[in-house]
């Protein structure tokens, strides 16, 4: 099990990174959403003539707010400052995109643009659509060192539901999904990753293929428990991401809430709903993965803590690592709130890290 870090993408305080390497975490995936955080390939390339051995990525960028061919230059790039330790995570962009007001890339168009990176990555000519017009695209000068494409750029994908599954099948090196609430979960994962690799041929298998969950993790002191200020103050804002996620989902597909959201659910978009139509989109991602709102507080029980991250004694987060990855899990990227990443840091590289 490899346990890496989400980093909320700041451009002067790459200092995170380096300790990380310094602990022995193994990536640092770099979030990428415009409206909240620093450019993320600045951050990238600036993290890589700092380190030297963790790996670098993004956690996870964006499609539809850089075309494919940009998004393939800017990791190609990263690459050639970090060549062999640099990844690529795409998503359609859920954050990103709700934050103005938009919906994410429609997942046709998500698989295209994941198909032409992978394409242009493997230093191949690639069909690009724009504005109507297809043509044929291929990096010009890849061998004079302006990129580099010789170091295999591992992609994963964002992907959930069956239909993203199976295009992460056709086209990923990697997964990025939520942890296993249940034994059946990576047998329906696998499932949809290895319908869309039959669909091109491929063959996929578990132990060349990673799958990666973003959650959050608080070492527990004496005398602390799930209710304890600091361990809510540590992993608060992950949990209170799940409402955010939920709430769009709700309000733009007409899903019912999750039920172990539901009790509180009525309250929580009386809170959203306070603030104009014309705004709301912004007040709803508020303190996204970084901090937690004071009247979002109450929101973050127990079980809701238990269920979304990993908290406990070192030996006990250990332990559900370990049950993880028998289940078909090989990474966790832990979010730690801003106010306490340090902190949090060390402290699961000592309890865990050192254990595992």
């Amino acid at each position: 099990m490899d346990v890496g870090l989400c980093i909320a993408s700041k451009i002067d305080d790459l200092d995170y990174v380096v300790r990380a390497e310094e602990l022995g975490y193994s990536h640092a995936w770099f979030a990428d959403s415009q409206m909240i955080w620093s450019d993320v390939y600045a951050c990238l390339a600036i993290a890589a003539t700092r380190t030297s051995r963790i790996r670098l990525g993004t956690g996870v960028a964006v499609v539809g707010t850089r075309i494919a061919p940009v998004t393939a230059a800017a990791i190609a790039s990263i690459n050639r400052l970090a060549p062999g330790r640099t990844f690529l995570a795409l998503g359609n962009g859920n954050t990103a995109w709700r934050l103005m007001g938009h919906k994410p890339m429609p997942l046709a168009e998500f698989e295209e643009y994941v198909r032409v990176v992978r394409t242009l990555l493997d230093g191949d000519e690639a069909d690009f659509t724009s504005r109507g017009q297809t043509t044929k695209i291929q990096f010009e000068t890849a061998k004079l060192g302006y990129l580099d494409l010789d170091h295999h750029i591992p992609i994963y994908v964002s992907a959930f539901g069956p239909r993203s599954l199976a295009m992460a099948g056709k086209y990923g090196d990697g997964l990025v999904t939520s942890i296993p609430n249940e034994p059946s979960f990576f047998q329906r994962v696998w499932a949809g990753l290895r319908a869309g690799a039959d669909e091109v041929g491929r063959t996929l298998r578990t132990d060349e293929f990673p799958t990666c969950s973003l959650t959050a993790a608080c070492v527990l002191r004496p005398g602390e428990d799930l209710r304890s200020e600091r361990v809510v103050d540590t992993v608060g804002a992950i949990v209170i991401s799940g409402f955010h996620y939920a709430y769009d989902q709700v309000r733009n597909y007409g899903a019912a809430p999750p039920a172990h959201l539901a009790d509180d659910w009525d309250e929580y978009c009386a809170l959203v709903e306070a603030v104009p139509e014309d705004r709301r989109h912004r007040r709803t991602h508020v303190g996204h993965c970084m901090w937690l709102e004071p009247d979002e507080r109450k929101f973050v029980t127990p079980e809701r803590i238990q269920s979304t991250c990993l908290v406990g004694s070192g030996s006990e987060i250990v332990e559900r690592l370990e049950a993880m990855e028998r289940a078909g899990l090989t990474q966790v990227m832990l979010l730690p709130s801003l106010d306490q990443q340090y902190e949090a840091l060390v402290d699961v590289s000592r309890e865990v890290l050192a254990k595992l």
